[in-house]
């Protein structure tokens, strides 16, 4: 395993993850940031097995991100490749995983109760476990991004791909945005990042 990778995690899980990423088939490689994603697993046509990270995620997350695609890798060995991609054997697997990992000397204290809850049945993407979320989002580098939830109603923002939309009213969990090209009403979670364009104080 590359030495580099364990600079991207606590220093109290890293002899943890080294024994998990020691089958010689597994390589992982942290990548630099891709917006759809935090990472990914895959079977190369060599029969050998790869994970990669964005290198851009915080150290938290990016721990949460590794052992997801681990739990993928994990499961595909023990199950056979028939099984769903976040069905519940890779559920199962990627708590099983977790679950020694969740202790304040790794994780900060106020994330835990939230993680706690989360891995009660973890999703695809911890992105769509709003709380979670935002409040692992507290630990990334300043940067200038605005999320959803704290865009005035009828401002305008932009996303990363260039799509301007509108904001609307909060329905009990997402917020109704119109795109501004399209006239199209999308609904977006009060966690995803903007750039704000049209407010002013």
């Amino acid at each position: 395993m590359q030495t580099p990778l364990l600079n991207y995690i606590p220093s109290a899980a890293q002899s943890m993850v080294t024994e998990l990423l020691t089958d010689d088939n597994l390589t992982v490689k942290v990548k630099s940031e891709r917006k759809t994603r935090h990472g990914d697993y895959r079977e190369l046509p060599n029969g050998k097995h790869q994970i990669t990270v964005n290198s851009n995620l915080n150290t938290y997350r990016f721990l949460m991100t590794l052992i997801h695609e681990i739990a993928h890798f994990t499961a595909y060995k023990k199950y056979g490749r028939a099984i769903k991609p976040h069905g519940k054997e890779w559920k199962l697997t990627f708590q099983h995983l977790m679950l020694p990992f969740l202790r304040p000397d790794i994780f900060p204290s106020e994330l835990l109760p939230l993680l706690a809850k989360h891995f009660k049945n973890p999703k695809a993407s911890s992105d769509t476990d709003v709380n979670l979320s935002l409040a692992l989002k507290q630990y990334n580098e300043v940067n200038d991004k605005t999320y959803v939830f704290e865009v005035p109603f009828g401002e305008t923002f932009k996303l990363y791909n260039g799509r301007v939309f509108k904001q609307g009213k909060q329905r009990r969990k997402r917020f109704e945005c119109l795109e501004v090209s399209t006239g199209k009403l999308y609904l977006f979670n009060p966690n995803a990042e903007v750039e704000l364009l049209s407010y002013e104080e």
